[in-house]
């Protein structure tokens, strides 16, 4: 099968310069799965959710369209990689607590996966899906980095499908979604980590295959005047969008049938108090 490719090119960097996420998020969903037997991270690119995963679940599956990514990904003798597209992992039926997709899932085709979700996972099992946008550093270097590269400089290069990362809280979630804690992934890098990290972007790549030039070096000069010397490190910090969902089992089906029909009755009496 087919698919976007955007990544296997610098599948290397990514690994090396994507920001890791907190280990209290895998905490959490280990908290609120099931059980702690099996968890698939859909997507894993570098495989850093994975191993998050195996800090928390006694084995985890971790499957990339990619093979260049696999390749590159963090091993773990609680992770199992595979070549796999989300839409056809090719795991049991039933089998597993928690799924996993963290800044992936704007490019699956979601109504075959949203197919695939409930599949898999066992009959009480958990669907969490993150993404993060912008970091924060200070706002001279936010400004540089995420309005002047990210919109002007690269921004025609991006994916049609990046635009769903903008508006991730408003994708398709056909499942009983939770309100989840909030969390932030945090880093403390130099110069040289930044501008490694933007030039994993996938925008970035295109751009160079485009035009056969760097485009960091529109913002380069003033990025080094913005940061100042560039073996100083500084905290980077991503807020994380965590959206978290419950299989939609019959009893949970029954339940939400019923809250929303005490709600309605509720509304009704409001109404003819009013009157």
């Amino acid at each position: 099968m087919t698919f976007k490719d955007h990544f296997s090119r610098q599948a290397a960097d990514y690994a090396k310069f994507r920001p890791r996420y907190p280990q209290e998020l895998f905490v959490y969903l280990g908290n609120i799965a099931p059980s702690r037997q099996l968890a698939w991270d859909c997507g894993t690119g570098n495989g850093q959710a994975a191993v998050g995963l195996a800090s928390v679940f006694d084995r985890v599956i971790a499957t990339d369209a990619s093979e260049k990514q696999i390749a590159n990904a963090q091993p773990h003798e609680r992770v199992e990689y595979r070549v796999a597209s989300a839409e056809e992992s090719g795991l049991e039926s039933g089998t597993i607590d928690l799924i996993m997709v963290a800044q992936a899932l704007h490019w699956f085709d979601l109504p075959r996966f949203y197919e695939e979700v409930p599949r898999v996972l066992k009959s009480n099992g958990v669907f969490a899906a993150s993404a993060y946008k912008f970091f924060h550093i200070t706002p001279e270097i936010d400004r540089l980095v995420n309005h002047r590269y990210y919109d002007k400089v690269v921004g025609s290069f991006w994916p049609a499908e990046r635009a769903l990362v903008e508006k991730f809280e408003e994708l398709p979630f056909p499942f009983s979604e939770i309100q989840t804690p909030s969390f932030e992934m945090i880093a403390q890098w130099n110069l040289k980590h930044l501008l490694g990290y933007l030039r994993s972007w996938s925008t970035t790549q295109r751009f160079i295959a485009a035009n056969k030039r760097d485009p960091l070096k529109a913002i380069a000069d003033d990025l080094r005047a913005a940061w100042g010397d560039p073996g100083q490190m500084r905290k980077v910090v991503w807020p994380l969008i965590l959206r978290v969902g419950l299989k939609a089992t019959p009893e949970r089906r029954r339940n939400k049938k019923r809250r929303n029909s005490e709600s309605f009755r509720e509304q009704a009496s409001c109404v003819q108090l009013r009157r």
